[in-house]
């Protein structure tokens, strides 16, 4: 069976949240492929010294290079261990992440048609990167989606919902968790006995804001902190309503799981949400920052059980496609 090392941020063992590296990973092992993992390593600078490293070690002997690519800061590992395999002769095949992406075509295009047009295969998990990234002229990009074992998700029948609200992210100003407090106090005006919890570690020192909104507005919100997949996939039963406030995405795992889960979905909707949920029909999108919309969207899914039901059983098909018996076979088309 092929030997790969993938290329990213490992860093769960560090209190953050898990990332591709975590979850792909492991998958691609289960199926018979030796993985090597490259970096654990919290410091930027020395985790990409620990990633060059790795690739030198195993550059005889690995098959493939999977590099989890992301737009900001990230960008620039991804870009050096490319132009390495390149030098290498390894085939390396960026799998591409975030809402900053489409950002980074505009704003590097010669350093992005280094790393793309010369990988053996670029992978995108929806088709809002593949419409950004096709616009740009790269066309040889295969979608294959972020996957999850649905095995591992219990699914509740929600016929009624009660406004209690569960976010789960990283705490960053990107995923604007401020959002969600303050749609909390509009719902709390309607429904005086409404819930929010928030999952998710801090993320660039931001949590202590976020709590510090909270207080100034006497809003009794459960912070939970990281917890681990089991951990918020057992919180979870206590909730009703999934809400993601984010400022710009990709094709976010977390609401995949919320389908998974049972949980009716209210999103913003930027950047790949659109091309992941359909308004209406598995979710209610509103637009990002507008907090009235979003608390009326959850009172909708309260008053009306029949829609939320509705919406609860399509988002549950929905996601069945991204079960990960389903998933592998794309990966096995690539990884030949």
């Amino acid at each position: 069976m092929k030997k790969i090392l993938y290329i990213g941020n490992k860093l769960m063992i560090h209190g953050q949240t898990a990332t591709t590296i975590e979850t792909l990973g492991p998958m691609l092992e289960s199926e018979g492929f030796t993985v090597y993992y490259a970096s654990t390593v919290k410091n930027k600078f020395f985790r990409m010294c620990d990633m060059i490293g790795a690739l030198l070690r195993r550059s005889f002997s690995i098959d493939y290079v999977i590099i989890d690519t992301y737009g900001a800061v990230n960008f620039w590992y991804a870009l050096i261990i490319s132009q390495l395999c390149r030098m290498l002769h390894i085939k390396y095949i960026p799998f591409l992440h975030g809402g900053d992406l489409p950002k980074r075509l505009n704003k590097s295009p010669f350093f992005c048609r280094l790393l793309f047009n010369h990988s053996y295969r670029n992978i995108a998990p929806s088709g809002y990167l593949i419409s950004i990234f096709q616009q740009k002229g790269f066309s040889d990009i295969k979608y294959i989606p972020n996957t999850i074992d649905i095995a591992n998700y219990p699914f509740k029948k929600r016929s009624s919902v009660h406004p209690k609200l569960l976010w789960v992210r990283a705490i960053s100003t990107i995923y604007n968790p401020v959002m969600a407090l303050d749609v909390y106090e509009q719902l709390l005006k309607k429904f005086p006995g409404s819930s929010l919890c928030i999952v998710g570690p801090d993320k660039n020192g931001y949590l202590p804001k976020v709590i510090s909104h909270a207080n100034k507005k006497n809003l009794d919100v459960l912070f939970t902190g990281r917890l681990s997949k089991p951990e918020w996939i057992s919180l979870s039963q206590e909730y009703d309503v999934f809400i993601n406030t984010t400022r710009y995405d990709n094709m976010p795992v977390s609401v995949i799981e919320a389908m998974a889960l049972g949980l009716p979905v209210v999103s913003t909707n930027v950047g790949g949400i659109p091309f992941l949920l359909k308004n209406e029909e598995t979710a209610l999108l509103v637009e990002s920052e507008d907090v009235t919309a979003m608390a009326n969207s959850i009172s909708r899914l309260v008053e009306n059980p029949e829609m939320c039901e509705r919406m609860v059983v399509k988002g549950r098909e929905m996601v069945d496609d991204f079960d990960w018996k389903i998933v592998r076979q794309k990966w096995f088309d690539v990884l030949k």
